[in-house]
């Protein structure tokens, strides 16, 4: 084990050296990402793929102490600190499949001062991410010529599954079948598009949406992504004027069609993707006292697009919420994601406010029932839900 990996096991007593010994080895050229499987490849002599990454930061994480004195914590702070100037990565997986802030989860350092740390180094890092590729120059024509003439051979087996990934990729999504089961709605390989255990959090997104209404009489709402239909048969109870629910996947606008909702007096249905039904609203000068987001397949890049929409469509004293599923298979992503959601709305002028709501037990992975047990792949791991609602400051 190297010296700086034994430093970080932060043997007590923790001083002001252990922080002086961390910049030295720092300075020396040492990265902040170095992990202990590169050290135990160095010390045999080999070079081969690394099957996961116990970074330095990882090591601390693991090692910190509900009994620190003041002084050995502001010491550990420090340290982590250092680390974060020096490139450390807040989201690289160990050999336990966890991150830095798992680690601190599982040990019982949740919303500490080492979490905190962790969580405002990966909004950081979201946030300086995107503003990099925003900023990323156009490959002359010449060099894309270039790349063109590679053999396809070359393509990575991982691009291609997420080429096809119905998860991953609007378009493939809608050219998946799906099928409608008792408590879910699945693709043809069982990915979870929408599941029953999602009612609760579909409650409050009903109640949000009729929160700030202007006229009692008149109310005009919006959902984007019907699903199963859980929260608009929620909002139909509510007697709104006017129901948009907006939808682009052709078998759920069949049952849609067939369970009689194209026939609703006060229901609107906008077939298609929302980036083609929404825009026209905005001319046809339709606002909305509530809008809410839950579609499958999209990033969180296509939410940022539907910010440009949403600052046009909602009314003044409206509200919007969303399905906030996102980073929801890590809490520690998790909780960064809801602070760059903050973020960005707050640019459009939208303060957001969260409520915290328990989840399923059955949500968990290893739970007895588990909900995931004949799906795909899980959506959804935290133990907590944070609900959004977002207003006009």
């Amino acid at each position: 084990m190297s010296e700086l990996h034994e430093l970080c096991r932060l043997r007590r007593p923790i001083t002001k050296r252990h922080l002086e010994k961390l910049k030295e080895y720092l300075a020396a050229g040492i990265p902040a990402t170095y992990t202990l499987e590169e050290g135990d490849q160095f010390e045999r002599g080999v070079d081969e793929e690394l099957p996961s990454t116990t970074t330095p930061l990882h090591l601390i994480c693991e090692n910190v102490s509900h009994d620190f004195t003041p002084e050995e914590e502001e010491t550990v702070v420090s340290m982590i600190d250092e680390l974060f100037l020096n490139g450390a990565g807040w989201c690289l997986i160990n050999a336990k499949d966890e991150t830095p802030g798992c680690v601190l989860e599982r040990r019982g350092f949740h919303k500490s001062k080492y979490w905190e740390q962790i969580v405002s180094a990966g909004v950081r890092a979201e946030v300086l991410l995107r503003h990099m590729e925003s900023n990323i120059e156009f490959i002359e024509e010449d060099e894309v010529a270039v790349y063109d003439e590679e053999p396809a051979s070359q393509e990575q087996p991982e691009e291609k599954e997420k080429e096809h990934d119905p998860a991953g990729d609007s378009d493939t999504f809608l050219k998946t079948k799906l099928k409608y089961t008792d408590d879910a709605l699945l693709t043809d390989r069982k990915d979870g598009v929408m599941m029953q255990w999602e009612e609760k959090l579909m409650r409050a997104g009903c109640e949000s949406l009729f929160k700030s209404v202007e006229d009692p009489n008149n109310v005009v709402v919006l959902n984007i992504g019907f699903g199963m239909g859980i929260i608009d048969s929620m909002i139909q109870k509510k007697k709104p004027a006017k129901h948009y629910i907006c939808e682009a996947h052709p078998d759920v606008l069949d049952k849609m069609q067939r369970d009689g909702w194209m026939d609703k007096n006060n229901v609107v249905v906008l077939k298609g993707k929302w980036q083609d039904t929404l825009p026209p609203l905005l001319n046809e000068g339709v606002f909305f006292d509530g809008i809410y987001f839950d579609t499958f397949s999209e990033q969180y890049s296509d939410m940022l697009e539907l910010y440009d929409l949403l600052v046009g469509l909602l009314k003044p004293e409206g509200t919007f919420s969303f399905f906030n599923g996102l980073g929801a298979d890590r809490l520690v992503c998790y909780e960064v994601y809801k602070r760059v959601v903050e973020l960005d709305l707050e640019n459009y002028g939208l303060k957001t406010e969260y409520t915290e709501i328990d989840v399923p037990k059955t949500t968990r992975p290893d739970a007895k029932d588990s909900v995931w047990a004949d799906i795909y792949r899980p959506y959804w791991t935290c133990p907590v839900y944070f609900h959004p609602e977002a207003r006009f400051m």
